[in-house]
């Protein structure tokens, strides 16, 4: 019995993985959360270029622009982590709901 992996089920398996991204995003105080469910929802659409470049041609275009966007979310994740400790040096908490403002 073979069981051959379509283009469907790429597409399911990132609609879970950015539902659940979306969830955490919307639910969770924690800022550490926050961006762990950002980088659910980039590996979604990384699976969606993939995907979609696999099944379109044998181009690599899906594959470059997902290299791009893990470079990206790196910058992101080590920018956001240094927000993060500097809203936790000020405020003594990464709770996004206890910070009212960076101003100061």
């Amino acid at each position: 019995m073979t069981f051959h992996i379509s283009l469907i089920h790429y597409l399911l398996l990132s609609a879970v993985l950015f539902s659940l991204g979306i969830y955490a995003v919307v639910t969770r105080r924690n800022a550490i959360l926050v961006l762990m469910g950002i980088e659910l929802m980039l590996n979604a659409a990384n699976i969606n270029f993939i995907a979609f470049s696999r099944y379109s041609g044998t181009n690599l275009d899906g594959q470059l622009v997902a290299v791009f966007v893990i470079i990206l979310a790196a910058c992101e994740a080590a920018v956001a982590l240094a927000i993060v400790l500097n809203m936790f040096h000020q405020f003594n908490t990464v709770n996004v709901d206890e910070v009212h403002s960076l101003k100061d």
